[in-house]
């Protein structure tokens, strides 16, 4: 079980900065590689299990071997910031970002990422609320409860959920008894099923996920608020990535077909119905959500 962290209101210079040193690090221990001719290096936020964003990533990091001709090396990284860090920092080409992270990304950078390609699904994404307890059926049955949200820069199991809450004139820092970070959306849902935290926020596709592999019943953990649609995830490159290497990244993404055996495989394991372009102004209602939170100074 990941452990919890009680609340805290932090700027994205302090997330950073804290994370300077994790930054270097990946779960096996090695340091991120520098440049290295003919590999693309590539990681992912850490939202799910390091060995399943492995086992998800697998089959599109071969394929993009062969669109690329480089050797694809994945690298996963030890939290959210590390990732933002990673790509800023030249010691990973590509990131699959959420959308609160590639702004983190795209200021720390000063504009120098560029997103790529989104999911189909990426265009109306949605979180949801998840309780055990009879008693919550609203947004404002949260007040004096405990809550989960996933990792603090996670946009679909923080920032959003955050930011709606605060629409429901429900401050989780005022409002609730207790907040915690989970760090992971799957680690979210099992602090609510064990009892932990009295309700949690995650986003809907690992929530659907979960329950279809029946590891959680949703008779027993149930959604109670699905928010509306807004931007998410994204492939990000640094801006000064060749353009030719760009455009074979895009396009080999944009290729992928549920008609080919592999394009099946990719798209299902993404949970993707298909790949399709993005550019950084769709985030721009995530940004304004993280500076009205007050989550980006």
């Amino acid at each position: 079980m990941t452990s919890f962290s009680t609340i805290r209101r932090t700027s994205l210079k302090h997330v950073l900065t804290c994370a300077a040193a994790a930054a270097m690090l990946v779960t096996s221990g090695g340091a991120l590689a520098q440049a290295t001719p003919g590999v693309l290096r590539v990681s992912a936020i850490p939202d799910e299990a390091p060995t399943e964003l492995q086992r998800k990533f697998q089959p599109l990091g071969d394929y993009l071997a062969k669109a690329t001709g480089m050797k694809v090396q994945f690298t996963p990284v030890t939290d959210y910031a590390a990732a933002v860090e990673g790509l800023v920092s030249n010691k990973l080409d590509m990131v699959w970002f959420g959308g609160f992270t590639f702004v983190q990304a795209k200021v720390r950078s000063k504009g120098q990422v560029v997103p790529l390609v989104q999911r189909l699904e990426d265009e109306k994404f949605r979180s949801v609320f998840i309780t055990t307890d009879d008693d919550i059926k609203t947004l404002a049955d949260l007040k004096g409860k405990t809550m989960a949200f996933g990792s603090e820069s996670s946009t679909s199991g923080h920032l959003m959920p955050r930011s709606y809450m605060l629409a429901a004139k429900i401050n989780p820092d005022t409002d609730l008894r207790r907040i915690a970070y989970s760090g992971a959306h799957d680690a979210t849902v099992a602090a609510v099923a064990g009892g932990k935290v009295d309700a949690g926020a995650l986003n809907i596709s690992i929530w659907d996920k979960l329950v279809a592999e029946k590891k959680v019943d949703p008779a027993a953990v149930r959604v109670f608020y699905t928010t509306p649609g807004y931007y998410d995830y994204n492939w990000t490159v640094r801006a000064d990535m060749n353009p030719a290497l760009r455009k074979k990244i895009t396009d080999a993404f944009l290729a992928l077909d549920k008609s080919t055996p592999h394009g099946k495989t990719i798209l299902e394991l993404q949970k993707a119905t298909k790949f399709v372009p993005t550019k950084a102004e769709n985030y721009d209602a995530i940004e304004t959500a993280a500076r009205s939170a007050g989550l980006l100074k």
